[in-house]
């Protein structure tokens, strides 16, 4: 029988992963091609021969997603496979209506296809909508199990924005390994902070791979989510971060609105800043799907050094890039701490942008009046440089989690935006990490007791792992019988 002709949208990240856990080996299908949108300059690439496995001698093409009807017709596609995030429910299904009028089926494929067991505990971190403060909740989670002696390992969502093949199992254990690899601002961005505090980040394209890697060193593996994605291995624990800024996003995206269904611990963060009506609106829609949810109330507050150059002054504030570009935020922590400090007026850079900037503007509109950290490549950030230094300001507040002055020079005062997770009031995280993996308990907001052994217990996980069962594991609480949970498989 002849093989299925596939094709996978994706912006490199999960569409190299759903290729190499469901269909490289699978001998009913031939991925003639991907797609790429989000990131610039990812298309016209070679998805490598050497990743791709033997039935793939030349590699598999990269292309531009706005050829998919003329690609769906000169591959003779059958199946169209979305994979990517943070696009709007309305967004997929025009895409979907795309492929069903060029005569392909549209599909997503779901958790029990594409996601690694591993050995080792798993707490995966992943939100809603990008920017809503996942990464300060990773570095919260991370701390709290440092502190109580375990080996605590990042896995990072995957960003291979240079070359493919050498960025296949990737470890950052020091600031000379983002030079060695010539990380990217946005790389930067969520690998230093974790480094600084001593603990190693994994990222790359072969996922199986860098688990069995991170197996070795870790007695925990947090799982550092992108966009709004949903994780690559199978989570223990699942803490989704949703913000009441864009409160109703929660159930408008994909597959943030999976993310929220699914988790067992939703963090409600950026409550000092939005309103308690919008609070409270986020909270009843959380419940409304996931009833047993445990809702952790959070702030991020901001730490600004030299915040005195500030006040009476023009500042250019440098907000973090995927935040304003799809996570659609029209501020950030830089404009909330110009206007703390006192900032005379916000410059707007667009008539300084450098040419390689300016498609920025144009496809992210509401940006307005704030610079996005772009640095996807050397290109890319010598733009940044240069539109910095050409506009008319006073001090530039770099509101992003890397300092932008280690890579670029800039020739005005300038001052650092730092923020992490605060909880406020209880439960906290933690009181939700007590004893994990071990058998402790915290009330959901239903009053329902959790109980936690290798599987949050208390109700299912939504991802459900269904007929891959290895065996079952037993979880005994002193006061109650045992109950069996189901067990994943482990990919080896």
């Amino acid at each position: 029988m002849a093989k299925k002709n596939v094709l996978i949208m994706g912006a490199a990240g999960r569409d190299f992963h759903n290729f190499n856990t469901f269909f490289r080996n699978n001998p009913d299908c031939q991925v003639k091609v991907f797609t790429a949108t989000q990131i610039p300059d990812i298309a016209g690439r070679v998805y490598p021969p050497e990743l791709a496995g033997p039935d793939y001698p030349r590699g598999i093409p990269i292309v531009p997603e706005e050829d998919l009807p003329r690609l769906i017709q000169e591959y003779d596609i059958s199946e169209v496979v979305f994979s990517y995030s943070d696009v709007s429910h309305e967004y997929v299904m025009h895409r979907a209506s795309t492929v069903l009028a060029s005569g392909a089926s549209f599909t997503i494929l779901g958790p029990r296809a594409t996601m690694l067991k591993s050995r080792k505990p798993v707490v995966a971190v992943c939100a809603a909508r990008t920017g809503a403060g996942k990464s300060q909740t990773t570095r919260r989670v991370a701390a709290i199990l440092n502190e109580r002696g375990m080996r605590v390992v990042i896995v990072r969502h995957p960003m291979p924005y240079g070359n493919i093949l050498s960025q296949a199992c990737q470890r950052f254990g020091s600031f000379e390994d983002l030079d060695e690899f010539e990380c990217t601002v946005e790389e930067r961005e969520e690998f230093e902070p974790h480094i600084e505090r001593g603990m190693p980040v994994y990222a790359g394209v072969d996922y199986e791979r860098i688990l069995r890697s991170a197996e070795e060193e870790a007695d925990v593996i947090i799982w550092d989510g992108g966009n709004n994605d949903m994780p690559f291995y199978w989570p223990n624990l699942l803490i989704v971060v949703v913000d009441p800024l864009r409160a109703g996003h929660e159930l408008l995206y994909h597959p943030g609105e999976a993310n929220v269904r699914a988790a067992h611990v939703v963090v409600i963060n950026k409550v000092d800043t939005a309103s308690g009506r919008d609070v409270e609106r986020l909270r009843e829609s959380i419940l409304s799907v996931n009833p047993h949810a445990v809702i952790v109330e959070a702030a991020s507050p901001i730490f600004v050094d030299e915040g005195g150059l500030i006040r009476g002054r023009q500042a250019l504030v440098i907000e973090d890039g995927p935040t304003l570009t799809h996570g659609e935020m029209s501020f950030g922590a830089g404009v909330i701490a110009a206007k703390r400090y006192g900032a005379a007026g916000l410059v707007d850079p667009r008539p300084y942008l450098a040419e390689g900037l300016r498609w920025v503007f144009e496809k992210y509109p509401q940006i307005g009046t704030l610079l996005p950290a772009m640095g996807y490549g050397t290109e890319q950030l010598r733009d940044l440089e240069a539109t910095i230094n050409a506009t008319p300001c006073d001090v530039v507040v770099i509101a992003t989690p890397v300092d932008l002055r280690r890579l670029i020079k800039i020739d005005r005062p300038a001052v650092r935006v730092r923020y992490e997770l605060q909880e406020i009031g209880r439960p906290t995280l933690n009181e939700v990490l007590q004893g994990f993996p071990g058998y402790t308990e915290i009330k959901g907001e239903d009053g329902r007791r959790r109980e936690r052994g290798e599987h949050w217990e208390g109700r299912e996980l939504h991802f459900d792992a269904g007929g891959d069962i290895e065996g079952d594991v037993k979880v005994r609480n002193e006061t109650e019988e045992p109950r069996d949970r189901t067990r994943q498989r482990s990919v080896e």
